[in-house]
């Protein structure tokens, strides 16, 4: 146990020597963040960050816009974890003015139609929010919709990273439990799973995913489990081979002696063993799984309106690349990008601070 912890302890100081991989963790970490408090830092709090204004369509980045707020009518409470989880519904209509007065118990607004283009309105200030003018900036732009392309971007992480997550705990459990028993029993279980591997291995990735998509059907939930299902090969084959190696090894002859089970002496003795390897193929499927995701949904058989994906963001904004607002498609392509290299960073840093080939 003493020397296990001390390896950690040394494999956790080079890791900090490494500035890469430390600034994968530190991008990994704020994103995490961000993913979790999503709702209560972006400037649309509603849920899916899908506040549709149409005026304000295709609006580059850091312009403003004036609104007035109306009340709705008997506007849904959202409680702290409620919002945490889903969002929160907007209580009031943003109307988009260029200008207003104040005129007795009323205020007159010249509506915001399109450019050069307004519509004179008049609204009673007891339908109006205590403050009913506000003047909002959106720095990234907004989307044909009307829709705030940071709020959409910092919603859509939490999509990226739970894609990744589940991809991995499916994958990992595939895995770990079929590359263990071909390692461990050799011999026809071996050769078994090893062809079983070898099929599914030669079957192309995106292939794969579609077919298994298209039979559980466009969703959430299907796409997670479709990216998992597939990447399960390479976590099997890289167990397979560290199971061989670790079997003829004295500490595992030393609990046959002791009579332990099979399943113990694997699970409670050559897994936390193999664990550097299986961490660092983890950390890099991880950043293949949100690249898949964000295809997927590009393709338009991912994650489903209105649900902010960064692939179906890029689907629903690339013309722009070469019109006059590149940023709507360009942001969340950046925002995959840093990501990816985050965790290929962190997955590196890892291969080096365990000292993979060496410890083995």
């Amino acid at each position: 146990m003493n020397e296990n912890f001390s390896f950690q302890q040394a494999a956790w100081k080079r890791l900090k020597k490494n500035k890469g991989a430390v600034f994968g963790l530190f991008i990994i970490i704020i994103s995490i963040m961000v993913a979790l408090f999503g709702y209560f830092i972006s400037p649309d709090h509603s849920p899916y960050a899908n506040r549709i204004i149409l005026e304000i369509g295709s609006g580059k980045p850091g312009f403003k816009q004036d609104f007035i707020l109306l009340k709705k009518k008997n506007p849904k409470s959202t409680g702290f974890f409620e919002q945490l989880a889903n969002g929160k519904e907007d209580i009031y209509f943003y109307i988009p003015i260029v200008s207003h007065r104040e005129q007795g118990d009323s205020i007159i607004v010249q509506k915001f139609i399109d450019e050069g283009l307004s519509e004179r309105q008049s609204y009673h200030k007891n339908d109006l929010a205590p403050n009913p003018i506000i003047t909002t900036r959106f720095l990234l732009g907004t989307d044909k919709f009307g829709r705030d392309i940071l709020s959409r971007i910092i919603i859509g992480t939490r999509i990226s990273l739970s894609v990744g997550l589940i991809t991995i705990l499916i994958s990992l459990s595939i895995g770990l439990i079929l590359g263990s028993l071909a390692g461990y029993f050799g011999g026809k279980t071996d050769a078994a799973i090893t062809w079983f591997i070898n099929v599914i291995w030669s079957i192309p990735t995106l292939l794969l995913v579609f077919a298994i998509t298209l039979a559980l059907g466009k969703g959430f939930w299907q796409v997670f489990i479709a990216i998992g299902l597939t990447m399960w090969v390479s976590v099997a084959r890289l167990v397979r081979g560290q199971v061989i190696a670790a079997r003829g090894l004295e500490y595992v002859d030393a609990t046959r002696a002791w009579g332990c089970s099979t399943s113990r002496t694997i699970v409670r003795h050559i897994w936390p063993n193999i664990m550097g390897p299986v961490m660092v193929i983890a950390a890099s499927n991880f950043a293949s799984a949100i690249v898949i995701e964000a295809g997927l949904s590009f393709l338009g058989i991912g994650v489903q309106p209105p649900q902010p994906s960064w692939g179906l963001m890029i689907k629903e904004n690339y013309n722009f690349i070469i019109t006059q607002n590149p940023m709507l498609a360009l942001a969340p392509g950046f925002a995959i990008m840093l990501l990816v290299l985050a965790f290929n960073l962190l997955g590196n840093g890892l291969r080096d601070a365990l000292n993979v080939r060496g410890r083995i």
